[in-house]
């Protein structure tokens, strides 16, 4: 079981109305595109490819709106962070972080990000790693100082490389946090648009 799931399994077990949500979702028609793309199938355009991720985020907007209308708490294992900090990585002239992060302006915000920081070096020493394309040390390093530049106030980083024991406690406080936070009737926010709201 991911960590994904198993945070939502506990938030379950506290009472909390969530699911699981993963991005890209491969089973759209536009995700289909993306996981041979990803599986090296397919070559694309490095634009164009970050207009596909970006485009199956918005394919499934109305549904996480109306999800979390209905008081859903969404785990979501990867978002348009994800997106942003990979085909910045790319280095490609034109595709600067700002770049990057129109597409997705608009789509709504998390509460928290969790960012569960590995060294490359680590990663590589897990399971199934290297199978997909932005799964090499020089692109991983240059994601990690993507993200950086992306992290604000909702960020929390945990290290891991710690036990999943340890993982999952920090885990579990920050999403607690958080669930708490937005029982208190926080209106929803829109992706780096912070003042407006949905």
């Amino acid at each position: 079981m991911s960590k994904s799931q198993r945070l939502v399994e506990y938030l379950k077990s506290k009472g909390v109305a969530a699911e699981l949500w993963r991005f890209p979702d491969r089973f759209t028609a536009i995700g289909r595109m993306i996981d041979s793309y990803l599986s090296g199938k397919t070559d694309a355009d490095d634009a164009a490819v970050h207009l596909l991720f970006s485009a199956n985020r918005w394919e499934k907007r109305e549904a996480m709106l109306a999800a979390l209308h209905a008081g859903q708490t969404l785990v979501v294992d990867r978002y348009a962070y994800s997106g942003a900090a990979f085909t910045a990585a790319k280095k490609v002239p034109g595709l600067d972080l700002e770049w990057c992060k129109a597409p997705d302006k608009g789509l709504p915000a998390p509460d928290a990000v969790i960012y569960l920081a590995m060294k490359p070096e680590a990663a590589a020493l897990r399971g199934g790693y290297g199978n997909e394309r932005y799964e090499k040390e020089e692109m991983q390093k240059e994601v990690a100082r993507q993200f950086s530049l992306l992290a604000d106030d909702t960020w929390h980083t945990v290290d891991a490389a710690q036990s999943i024991e340890d993982v999952e406690i920090q885990v579990r406080d920050i999403a607690d946090s958080a669930v708490a936070a937005c029982s208190e009737g926080p209106a929803l926010r829109l992706l780096w648009e912070a003042k407006n709201k949905l």
